[in-house]
């Protein structure tokens, strides 16, 4: 028996018994040991007839009406290391071989034995009717159906052939990564978020072999290369691998129809996927997401209501990133308009989905998703609901909002994918107003500042400028998350700004909050 110290999952055993952070159809609990039934059940997760990343088998907890029962019925302590043997032979058995990972867990004082089945490489596979039986043996072909394993139909058995060159890109080795370039920092950091005893380890036992234990390796033992979806979790740099993997993000005041030669561009956002997600969404927050409070009559309480709402603007971020092609000569783009905020992504969704249904704007549902263990991922750290969620979560979160719905669109060749996410009327005459100022003095607080300060400090302030522009003061506390700096150096950027009078200090040096001063530079 391989010991709790070198083998654990990826996720917490709590979040894996009570379903959390991971689809129901990918989670099978068994009472007993009944190998016939169960490599049904572990050559559907290898088949991963819908592309969800395989599943997990608890072995030794009993359900009811989908539930694990708890305390869990546990098995004999004396049998995990029969059953692994076991394994070995009955994994051997299926067509081609097959290798899942058995995790032995102790839990409410007893055993249990976790079997991850993660998508083949060598997909399709066959198991034995009888694993048991020492008789010629008929082999099928088994996929998940709901939350059961089934036999395949003939027509199910051809479109798994068809998909044996059909791993989703993120499941694919890269030939050009070595194990340097996943950071422990964020690997560690990951599996802290999402509960994992990995993340002690990651210092003790390296970067390889914990990615190890979360399969995301691949090849023979002799060599094995690092999955594509560790690179866009776990390396600061994937931009290195995968081209164009950043976000660009440019701003139209005055509309870039209307007026396209109005326009601000950002600095590009760069990091692994979570990194860019975070700071996308710091920056929506800092620069562009504002609240109003409206009261109403005969009503004790304020109506408050916001030009965008942060989790319709997060869902259709981290949409972009689940869904893009990584190999695409595109960056994830965003277009801030007067009136809407438009997240392009690239390529668009597959032909499997109408284009009525894009229209609707209600559900999509596809039979091909490109990073299925990257939503998977996503997922774990609360950054996606599940696959097929998004649009709805958007769709709820403007209408709560009093938004109107957004929108979606895609081009006749399906090469790129947009959604427009409107701005909340309540806002859209504040915004004319603004466009109407902008005209009537065309020098912003940042050009002023553009000209006065050097380039180097520039850059630094990039983004606090912003937000002065938009909030007329800024605390020491919110300069320091914007410039992801200590307390001393955030000091010392406002001070440059004090200097040259464009805002004024007030506090003191701990609880320092700047305003906009009335000079400009």
């Amino acid at each position: 028996m391989e010991s709790e110290d070198t083998m654990e999952l990826e996720i917490s055993v709590e979040d894996l018994l009570n379903k959390r952070k991971i689809e129901s159809d990918r989670i099978e609990f068994k009472a007993g040991w009944n190998p016939d039934d169960i490599y049904h059940s572990v050559c559907a997760f290898a088949n991963d007839y819908n592309n969800d990343g395989g599943g997990y088998i608890a072995v030794g907890v009993e359900e009811k009406n989908g539930v694990a029962v708890r305390p869990v019925k546990g098995i004999p302590e004396y049998m995990l290391d029969e059953i692994q043997k076991e394994m070995l032979s009955y994994n051997n058995m299926i067509a081609p071989p097959y290798f899942p990972k058995a995790i032995p867990l102790e839990v409410d004082g007893k055993w249990i034995l976790v079997i991850v089945a993660r998508t083949g490489q060598q997909r399709p596979y066959k198991s034995p009717e009888h694993v048991t039986s020492k008789k010629d043996k008929k082999y099928n072909y088994y996929i998940r159906y709901l939350t059961s394993s089934v036999k395949a139909n003939s027509e199910q058995e051809r479109e798994l052939i068809n998909m044996a060159d059909q791993t989703p890109y993120d499941c694919r080795a890269n030939h050009k990564a070595v194990f340097d370039d996943i950071s422990p920092v964020l690997l560690e950091d990951h599996l802290r978020k999402t509960g994992s005893k990995l993340a002690k380890q990651v210092k003790e036992r390296g970067v390889e072999e914990i990615l190890e234990d979360m399969q995301l390796l691949v090849g023979p033992p002799e060599l094995r290369y690092i999955q594509n979806v560790a690179i866009m979790m776990f390396c600061e740099h994937p931009d290195r691998f995968f081209p164009y993997t950043y976000v660009q993000m440019t701003s139209f005041p005055q509309g870039s129809v209307e007026n396209p030669s109005v326009s601000e561009d950002f600095p590009n956002i760069t990091g692994s996927v979570p990194q860019m997600i975070q700071a996308t969404m710091e920056r929506f927050r800092n620069l562009f997401i504002r609240e109003k409070v409206i009261k109403v009559p005969n009503q004790m309480e304020a109506l408050r209501i916001k030009n965008y709402p942060y989790q319709a603007i997060e869902e259709a971020v981290v949409n972009a990133f689940y869904h893009r092609d990584y190999m695409s000569c595109e960056p994830v783009t965003i277009e801030i308009e007067p009136d809407c905020i438009n997240i392009m992504n690239f390529p668009g969704i597959d032909r499997s989905i109408s284009e009525k249904t894009i229209a609707e704007g209600k559900r999509f549902v596809s039979r091909y998703y490109r990073n299925r263990r990257l939503g998977e991922f996503l997922k774990e750290l609360d950054l996606s609901e599940g696959h097929s969620s998004g649009i709805p979560t958007i769709q709820e979160e403007l209408e709560k909002n009093g938004s109107p719905r957004a929108e979606f669109f895609t081009d006749e060749d399906r090469r790129a994918m947009r959604i427009r996410i409107p701005i909340h009327p309540a806002f859209l005459e504040e915004n004319e107003l603004e466009n109407d100022n902008l005209l009537q003095n065309e020098t912003s607080f940042e050009t002023s500042l553009k000209q006065v300060l050097k380039p180097k400090d520039f850059e630094k302030l990039v983004d606090v400028i912003r937000v002065l522009e938009v909030k007329r003061e800024i605390s020491v506390q919110e300069v320091m998350e914007i410039t992801k700096k200590s307390r001393t150096t955030a000091w010392r950027y406002m001070k440059t700004l004090v200097e040259l009078g464009v805002v004024e200090a007030e506090g003191n040096t701990n609880n320092m909050i700047y305003k906009r001063g009335d000079q400009r530079g």
